[in-house]
């Protein structure tokens, strides 16, 4: 008697390439887990999206050619949009120490970008070998008085990557922070076999140079997933002026003791404020949240958009969200739009001249 054929399995999106999908099988009964996978017409059509990250259902895959075909993506968890990653659940930030060299605002700049995901995060300073122990205090001092515990690695002499290894397990993490810090030999380290570009640190600039083009997923030794995603130094500050405050775990601190004078308080030069005061990265805040009242401002300049999703319920009962259809090009015209037009087409019209014009009518 021969075995049932599969017809249908779920998986996990670990990479996105034009309209193909690299897709990780959840069985363990095959030897290859992972399909190359296209998207049915019908989720096209709908709009749905297929991000790296995304739970997947897989039919009718033909594990000869290695194959498959996406029929359903299912409710995300968490969704980013830079980089695109779906059902992420932790940031992983990594900075330099030197070559280049840390620098405070930009590094408050990435973590200010971090907290405002609501993912956890975990923060990595690599190249600890190239600074003397007393440089390393005073940096862990700096940063605990920032409100964050940070892991000190060194790729090249194997520090720190055992306790990284451990925060990493059993979570889909996204690895950020700026190009030349190290992210790409990171990677190589945590997966021997994926021989990961690795760029060269400017020495002009002493900047680094990109390694990274596309958003992919890599399986890690500890049943984790992390995601390398493009390095950009200059994330942008894309929050409301009322919630900056929030992304600074110093000034949450001091609203969770007291309250400020006003509701609508932005800290700035508002009287009876608990949040101003004499914390280091209040100079920070203060130019974040200019660039945040301008983003405001050209924001609310803009036309209110229409809402692209519908609410469906399954045979089963169970709702869920979905994309409308783009009407103009996929939507049929109604009789009414249809009679309409063959009124005004026909009105001035009478019987010779439609006989004369319109010969197959």
């Amino acid at each position: 008697m021969s075995e049932k054929p599969i017809t249908s399995l779920y998986g996990t999106v670990l990479a996105v390439q034009a309209n193909y999908y690299h897709v990780k099988l959840d069985t363990n009964e095959l030897e290859d887990r992972c399909l190359l996978c296209t998207r049915r017409t019908r989720l096209k059509k709908i709009g749905q999206k297929v991000m790296v990250g995304d739970r997947v259902l897989v039919t009718e895959p033909d594990f000869q050619d290695g194959r498959g075909a996406i029929s359903e993506v299912l409710q995300r968890k968490t969704e980013l949009s830079r980089p695109p990653v779906a059902n992420a659940e932790q940031i992983l930030l990594v900075f330099a120490l030197e070559e280049p060299s840390l620098d405070p605002w930009q590094l408050s700049r990435f973590l200010i970008k971090a907290e405002s995901t609501a993912l956890t995060l975990c923060l990595c300073l690599n190249k600890s070998d190239l600074i003397s122990p007393q440089q390393q205090q005073a940096w862990q001092n700096r940063l605990n008085g920032w409100g964050y515990q940070s892991i000190f690695l060194s790729v090249t002499q194997d520090l720190g990557i055992e306790e990284l290894l451990s925060r990493l397990q059993n979570k889909i993490s996204i690895l950020a922070g700026p190009s030349g810090v190290g992210k790409s030999s990171l990677i190589n380290r945590l997966i021997p076999n994926i021989e990961q570009r690795v760029g060269s640190v400017s020495g002009k600039l002493l900047k680094g140079r990109h390694t990274t083009r596309h958003v992919e997923l890599f399986d890690l030794p500890n049943s984790g997933l992390i995601a390398d995603t493009p390095g950009f130094n200059q994330p942008d500050v894309d929050c409301t002026p009322d919630q900056l405050a929030y992304l600074f775990p110093e000034a949450r601190q001091r609203l969770s003791q007291g309250n400020c004078q006003f509701n609508d308080c932005l800290h700035r030069l508002e009287p009876n404020c608990v949040v101003r005061g004499d914390w280091e990265r209040y100079e920070h805040y203060l130019k974040f949240l200019e660039e945040a009242i301008v983003l405001q401002s050209n924001v609310s300049q803009l036309p209110d958009e229409e809402t692209n999703l519908k609410l469906k319920v399954k045979s089963l009962g169970q709702s869920q969200y979905e994309p409308k259809l783009e009407s103009k090009k996929y939507r049929r015209p109604s009789r009414k739009q249809n009679n309409q037009f063959l009124q005004e087409r026909y009105e001035n019209q009478n019987l010779r001249d439609l006989a004369d014009t319109d010969e197959d009518w």
